[in-house]
């Protein structure tokens, strides 16, 4: 076996904590990762992990161990590059982590043409709504929508992103038209939620003259899903609150129109996230670089009127 596949895969286990999540992170199976980990073990003379049957731990020679082989791989990262015609020869694997929302209309319809330029990267697409550790779960790079905390990785700015509350007309008909984020709360209107495990009690922060709002909200309906949000609310079961890109369509052909309109959520912005220790990695530069431009022409359709001149807003 290779000496460099065993530490790759001596970090993976390291990260994921699991030998058989870092085998199908590798795409080979527990017992080939465990002899890996065994003969790296073997050939440097030190125990890297305690194992029993319900944990595996780290031992102090493994975290030793940990901050040395990740300045190997990327030295060998740094090295291919230094040596490769990067932009006619690429190969390797690119991990790439998005919400849901996000990875279906703005990176997904992309992947076949970026394969098509470099057919010898394997680009695996992982999409979630919920909470990622970038680090941890071996993301090259994730794609975040929010208000973005301090954070330790390479953060790029791809666009500003509206969203909007909207419901559909029939639920409008039903159940009346909130003029504000007041109205959603004293006439209990439905509201859709995203939640996932946990996530903290919902509340929609809302623009008011007065600043930010935040206004507690109900309603019989909640996924860890945004697209299920969506399917809800177009078919009247409630109000949800949207980026504007995941909506255009609807708000375009009618299916959706914008409510509470008086206290508009803020905006969020959409980025790129790094590891450090990838940047160097010129596959990783290639997608960004490819994907970027595609995502913000998307945003800015998604913020273009209807065709005659309507926008949906009723």
């Amino acid at each position: 076996m290779s000496y460099v596949n065993n530490i790759r895969m001596f970090v993976r286990v390291y990260e994921l904590g699991s030998m058989s999540a870092a085998a199908r992170d590798q795409r080979t199976s527990p017992a080939v990762a465990s002899a890996r980990i065994s003969e790296l073990e073997k050939h440097l003379g030190v125990r890297l992990f305690n194992r029993t049957t319900r944990s595996l731990q780290p031992t102090e020679n493994g975290r030793i161990f940990y901050e040395g082989a990740t300045r190997v791989l990327e030295a060998i990262v740094e090295a291919e590059a230094a040596v490769t015609d990067v932009t006619q020869n690429p190969r390797g694997t690119i991990v790439v982590a998005a919400p849901l929302g996000t990875g279906r209309r703005l990176i997904a319809p992309h992947v076949p043409a970026f394969t098509a330029l470099y057919p010898q990267i394997d680009l695996r697409l992982r999409l979630s709504d919920r909470p990622i550790d970038v680090v941890a779960e071996g993301i090259d790079v994730a794609f975040h929508l929010g208000i973005l905390e301090d954070s330790t990785l390479k953060v790029r700015l791809i666009a500003d992103c509206a969203r909007l509350l909207c419901a559909a007309p029939d639920y409008i008909a039903r159940r009346g038209m909130p003029e504000n984020g007041a109205a959603l709360v004293s006439r209990r209107h439905d509201c859709l939620n995203l939640r996932y495990p946990g996530a903290k009690e919902f509340q929609w922060t809302l623009q008011t003259p007065e600043g930010l709002r935040r206004f507690e909200i109900t309603g019989p309906f909640e996924s860890d899903d945004g697209d299920v949000l969506t399917g809800w609310a177009l078919e009247g079961h409630g109000i949800v609150l949207k980026p504007r890109f995941e909506v255009a369509e609807h708000l375009r052909a009618g299916r959706l129109v914008p409510v509470a309109q008086a206290n508009p959520p803020l905006p969020v912005q959409l980025s790129s996230l790094t590891p450090h220790r990838r940047l160097k990695d010129p596959k990783v530069r290639l997608f960004t670089d490819f994907i970027t431009p595609r995502i913000r022409e998307a945003m800015r359709q998604a913020m273009d009127p209807a065709p005659g001149g309507e926008d949906g807003s009723g």
